[in-house]
């Protein structure tokens, strides 16, 4: 059995900075990747966990994070020259400091978004809102220009109110409800859908609202990640019948749930730390073997392409390349006979900003996959 592919677009990814940039942003191509969507909070190494409240203090993702058009288009240069043949989308994150004025400017220099995260409640996100109100002048010049709200789905972590990572999601969805009440024109993407309260929830609302789903979170449950760094992230897996509303709500082909793989990279010390495990699943290198198997798995392979490759380019209006139109497959998919699959690596190997010898650990590691690619 084989499927063909002009490649896919990945509407919600992190490439990092520095050496780690270098090592992850090639793998992009090797991948089938055609477009990246590029989340503007990176990482580097997690801090002590604050023992007084046993809350990770967070960090931004980049260090600093994009808060400015210029700032987005230089970091668009770099990525572009370790990937020359991959379409980088931009974004801006959400700060005070961010103004009419520059998304005005964001949209004439082709920045697609802005993302939003909640204070303290992902890697790195330090200055994450607290309350969108303030926002609201910013939120009418996107609707305006059409610019679209990457919104990370959760509020923070909050014992006194019962809020903690298995229901942080769940708690946030009243927030999108009412952001899209008041600006039913602004196209706005719930990052990373974990619940079937959120599939609910984006079914639901109007055809501005659209969401992505990604590669880990329709495989994995709260038993893969409890004591497995290697399958923790934010926000974390859920129950068994959240992961049935997500494969489901991609076996029926619905247009405004796409592929953000929220691939994020960490080296391994980082992912296995004591003190606290920095949240993130890599799955960049393997993505399409990874995607088909799981489709695969549950009878939905035939609605890969429309998940992983026209969805998210419809939803954000962007024209397929010139390739693609003309019938232009770029990216095989061929599932092998047992023992003949694609054994995913332990590690891969990189040099640190230091000089130091380090690894990033992918998704599903060691694992053989029935599912091959071949690129044209």
């Amino acid at each position: 059995m084989s499927l063909a592919l002009a490649g896919i677009d990945d509407f919600h990814v992190h490439l990092r900075q520095g050496t780690l940039m270098r090592a992850v942003t090639p793998l992009l191509a090797k991948s089938g990747c055609r477009l990246a969507y590029v989340m503007v909070c990176l990482l580097t190494v997690p801090v002590q966990p604050n023992v007084a409240d046993m809350r990770l203090p967070a960090q931004p993702n980049l260090k600093p994070p994009i808060r400015t058009t210029d700032e987005a288009l230089a970091y668009k240069a770099q990525l572009q020259q370790l990937a020359p043949g991959v379409e980088f989308l931009m974004t801006l994150y959400l700060n005070p400091e961010l103004t009419p004025d520059e998304i005005r400017k964001a949209a004439k220099a082709g920045v697609k978004g802005v993302k939003s995260y909640p204070r303290g409640v992902t890697t790195n996100s330090d200055s994450g809102i607290e309350s969108y109100t303030v926002y609201y002048d910013v939120f009418r010049a996107m609707e305006e220009v059409g610019m679209v709200l990457n919104l990370h789905g959760e509020i923070p972590s909050d014992p006194s109110n019962d809020v903690c990572v298995l229901n942080a999601e769940e708690r946030f969805l009243k927030h999108l409800a009412q952001l899209h009440a008041d600006f039913p024109n602004l196209k706005i993407v719930l990052e990373h859908a974990t619940t079937k309260a959120a599939v609910d929830m984006v079914k639901s609302l109007g055809d501005t609202v659209g969401c992505t789903i990604t590669v880990h979170h329709l495989q994995l449950i709260v038993d893969d990640w409890a004591g497995q760094c290697h399958h923790f992230c934010k926000p974390v897996a859920k129950f068994p019948h959240d992961r049935d509303a997500l494969r489901g709500v991609i076996s029926e082909g619905h247009p405004r749930f796409f592929l953000g793989t929220d691939s994020a990279p960490h080296p391994r010390h980082t992912k296995e730390s004591v003190a606290a495990a920095a949240a993130g699943v890599f799955v960049t290198p393997y993505v399409l073997p990874y995607l088909a198997t799981i489709l695969d798995s549950f009878g939905a392979i035939d609605k890969l392409e429309g998940f992983a490759t026209r969805f998210g380019r419809a939803f954000y209006g962007i024209a397929e390349p010139a390739a693609a139109a003309a019938g232009v497959r770029a990216v095989k998919l061929v599932k092998a006979a047992s023992g003949a699959g694609l054994r995913v690596p332990e590690e891969i190997p990189f040099v640190d900003d230091d000089g130091i010898q380090r690894s990033v650990v992918p998704f599903w590691a060691g694992k053989e996959l029935p599912w091959t690619i071949e690129l044209e």
